[in-house]
């Protein structure tokens, strides 16, 4: 009677990516609703905090255009609807603010993961090339005998962007050859580039046939140090 109600409802939203993205909308609607605007909060575990924010922004847009009347269920079907063009032209502004600020190193992160194993290599290949290529990111995936590596450098939140994908996508296969997702990652490395390191200009996947070979891609990239300190163990 005082405070009004508060529900959370949880929504599957298809398209972004191939994969499903679960929404968590929080709503808090005061005495005086709907002739007041309902609090909203939005969680997902597969966007970055500006992308849900934006969604939010968008979702108070279409609040008021529904002022004095019961709104939830249009809202949930409007951000089920649009969510794709949302998150699109979040991206859009990203870029252009990653375009604005090139040249400078503020907020580069580098990411060095570790895979036991991929079994449909092909497409786990090309999946990874794709999130790489949407998410602005440069690097490598490095295969060397039966060490798989991935280093990936980036702006910080992209670089979250990706472990999300990596952690909740079916991007392999299990034994009997069914779609599973990545339960062998170990995070090895996650840190700011500093001023040594060379930042990688593309994406590239690259076999090495010997330990030096490898050894040798790190320290071109100004690496060495991060190198000797993950990659031997993994040689043992």
């Amino acid at each position: 009677e005082t405070h009004g109600i508060s529900f959370r409802i949880q929504i599957g939203v298809k398209e972004l990516l191939d994969t499903d993205v679960l929404l968590k909308l929080l709503f808090h609607l005061p005495v005086n609703y709907p002739s007041t605007l309902p609090d909203i909060s939005v969680n997902s575990d597969q966007l970055t905090r500006a992308q849900c924010m934006d969604v939010k922004e968008k979702l108070l847009e279409q609040a008021k255009k529904h002022l004095s009347e019961p709104m939830v269920h249009d809202l949930i079907l409007w951000v089920q609807q649009h969510l794709k063009d949302v998150i699109k032209r979040s991206a859009t502004d990203c870029n252009e603010k990653t375009t604005l600020s090139e040249g400078t190193e503020d907020g580069i992160w580098m990411l060095l993961l570790h895979f036991d194993h991929m079994r449909a290599k092909a497409k786990y290949v090309k999946t990874v090339e794709k999130w790489a290529s949407h998410l602005r990111l440069t690097g490598r995936l490095m295969f060397m005998g039966k060490i798989i590596l991935i280093l990936l450098q980036g702006d910080r939140s992209s670089i979250k962007e990706y472990l999300i994908l990596q952690k909740t996508s079916k991007v392999d296969v299990d034994s009997s050859g069914k779609k599973c997702k990545e339960k062998m990652m170990r995070v090895l490395c996650e840190t700011e580039v500093q001023s040594q390191h060379k930042r990688f200009q593309t994406f590239e996947v690259k076999e090495y046939s010997t330990p030096e070979d490898l050894q040798k891609e790190f320290e071109t990239a100004g690496l060495k140090t991060l190198f000797s300190e993950f990659v031997p163990p993994l040689l043992k």
